[in-house]
């Protein structure tokens, strides 16, 4: 099958026959698709940098009304409304556009402009990938994180900044992601390791306003964290020093895939010391889909945590491996509705 897809004269055979054509463009296409992603990408970012979509939520506007509000060349800004256009983040109406439901949606998710952003240091590092891929580039996006790399002391006050608020606000995601599947129900007290701000808690306390709440993270990000004045806060490297006591539940949101795998082993004897005979353990963090690959986590995540040079995007089978080997039992993987957000896995402590 392979031989036939790749000879030029089978595709033309296919482009002739009826049941075949169909399946010939799509694949097609699909290939074009991939070859043009990083335009896609790098549109969208010039859509975020110039904050056309921001305009545009304020009414229609030809392409000269924005080329002079934004001071762009009028052709080079017709090419962008156009391509914005075809992503179907805005929408023509003759020589107006408009902000589409895609563009809407898109300013609605709080962080996404951050986040779009912030992957110009992704892009610098994958400017020459088979070099990437080789390993034989230093990536400027492991030195954006470098409490990845057990730094325990005080962090640049800018560089935390950052980080905690592109935490913050895409973990608002995963916490919904999660909390449609997970239920605390029973629980007595929830200690989120490595938390950040809080995000999770927020929403957690949300839901469960009567759970008690408990917040680990380095001291420089817990100073940070909006939360209610009943939420602990314990200050710390889960390195260097010993967990709070007292929770049932311990959660691990977005932590694992950023380390190897001696941290994540050594974490998670940790966690299992730390709990109480029948506490439970919440592994809350995007996966590979391993055996079956998944066209998110196995292209962004995947790449992007090899970037940072610590972690790895692991699949449900290697964490529930890790979780075995630690004394886990009843781990139990939880499907979620977006794998991109997040997966989920409880395991319990006997």
């Amino acid at each position: 099958m392979n031989r036939l897809a790749s000879s030029p004269r089978f595709q033309a055979i296919a482009e002739r026959v009826p049941i075949l054509r169909g399946i010939a463009r799509r694949e097609g296409a699909a290939l074009f698709d991939l070859m043009q992603g990083f335009v896609n990408s790098q549109m969208l970012a010039a859509l975020v940098e110039l904050r056309v979509l921001h305009l545009l939520a304020e009414g229609g506007a030809t392409a000269d009304a924005l080329a002079a509000r934004l001071n762009v060349p009028p052709d080079r800004m017709a090419v962008l409304l156009q391509a914005g256009a075809a992503m179907r983040l805005l929408r023509r109406k003759g020589a107006r556009f408009y902000l589409a439901r895609r563009g809407a949606a898109f300013l609605g998710v709080a962080g996404l402009e951050d986040m779009v952003r912030h992957h110009a240091v992704l892009y610098g590092d994958l400017a020459d990938p088979a070099a990437f891929i080789r390993g034989e580039t230093t990536p400027a996006l492991a030195e954006f994180w470098p409490y990845v790399f057990g730094a325990s002391g005080p962090i640049d006050p800018e560089i935390s900044a950052r980080y905690s608020r592109l935490m913050a606000d895409s973990q608002t995601l995963v916490a919904q992601e999660a909390l449609r599947v997970l239920t605390l129900n029973g629980a007595a007290h929830l200690l989120d390791l490595g938390g950040g701000t809080g995000a999770f808690l927020r929403a957690v306390h949300a839901r469960y306003p009567a759970l008690e709440l408990s917040l680990f993270d380095l001291p420089d990000v817990v100073a940070m964290a909006d939360l209610p004045a009943n939420v602990a806060r314990h200050g710390g490297s889960f390195r260097d020093d010993p967990l709070p006591q007292g929770a049932d539940v311990i959660s691990l949101v977005r932590v694992l895939y950023d380390h190897r795998d001696d941290t994540v082993r050594a974490l998670l004897q940790k966690v299992f010391a730390t709990l109480p005979a029948g506490g439970r353990l919440l592994v809350i963090e995007p996966m590979s889909g391993g055996a079956r690959p998944d066209p998110h986590t196995d292209v962004y995540f995947s790449v992007y945590t090899m970037a940072m040079q610590t972690g790895r995007t692991r699949s449900t089978q290697e964490i529930a491996t890790l979780l075995k080997d630690t004394g886990f039992t009843k781990i139990t993987p939880v499907r979620t509705r977006r794998s991109y957000v997040s997966a989920v896995i409880t395991a319990q402590k006997l």
